[in-house]
């Protein structure tokens, strides 16, 4: 039982319930059920399980299991298995994708299986990814968004709006420092977030976090040119620390804030 691990946390972003990681050997799970949506990416090994009475295998894609429906679940191999799993919250997805849910748990999509890899590894603290609040928020509601779309075969909305957009940009510029909640930006604007995110980046080519960084980093520039010190300028315009701002600082300008004016 020493191979056997797990991992989990309830993250602070609107839709999602749980995050998991974990890998096993030994332990299969019994026949049980979720309150909870389960997407689940198995990334070495393979799990067989069974979905309401009927088997399966996961593959190398995303599996997305329904609420309420009995499943267990054992390693398929005599290594185990590794594996990540975001549990959606009950609302996160529409009660009619249930039903073909139950019947083809796996979503052949490499796009999702992707962004739920990149969402996963943000939400679980992996220090080379960026974890800016506006950022996870918006990758979420795009993923949920997007295996909406693929389960219930409706392509999401392609539909121009400039002026949707000019108006996330003016209360990003409003709030360089003090950032903007993905959320309330979204029902200020009467619009879901998923739409806010594609919106804007369609009509400026950017995503709305990139957008603020890049605010973010013109603002440490100038305060570094009237004579603060980087880990100043790193929180007088709105970064956590120093090393957050060396790293977007370097990415953009290539050089380091401390050497910038050196």
């Amino acid at each position: 039982m020493g191979s056997e691990r797990v991992r989990s946390h309830r993250p602070d972003v609107p839709g999602i319930a749980e995050v998991l990681s974990a890998r096993f050997v030994e332990h299969a799970y019994p026949l049980h059920t979720h309150d909870t949506w389960t997407l689940l990416l198995v990334e070495d090994g393979a799990v067989h399980y069974d979905l309401d009475r009927r088997p399966h295998d996961t593959g190398r894609h995303v599996t997305l299991l329904p609420p309420h429906v009995p499943h267990d679940g054992r390693a398929a191999t005599a290594t185990g298995f590794r594996k990540r799993v975001l549990y959606l919250e009950p609302g996160a997805l529409p009660t009619t994708a249930a039903g073909r849910l139950a019947d083809a748990p796996e979503l052949p999509d490499p796009r999702l299986t992707a962004a739920a890899r990149d969402l996963h590894a943000r939400l679980s603290g992996d220090p080379v990814l960026d974890a800016d609040p506006l950022d996870v928020h918006a990758r979420a509601a795009v993923l949920l968004d997007a295996v909406t779309a693929h389960v219930l075969r409706t392509p999401p909305s392609h539909r121009r709006d400039a002026p949707l957009a000019r108006r996330l940009r003016t209360l990003l510029d409003e709030h360089v420092v003090d950032g903007v909640l993905l959320a309330d930006a979204a029902a200020r604007f009467g619009v879901s977030s998923a739409h806010l995110v594609r919106t804007f980046t369609r009509e400026v080519g950017m995503p709305p976090h990139a957008y603020l960084t890049g605010r973010r980093v013109d603002l440490a520039r100038r305060l570094l040119l009237t004579g603060h010190r980087p880990a100043e300028a790193a929180v007088l315009a709105g970064f956590h620390d120093q090393p957050h701002l060396t790293r977007h600082f370097r990415r953009v300008l290539g050089t380091t804030p401390g050497r910038f004016t050196g």
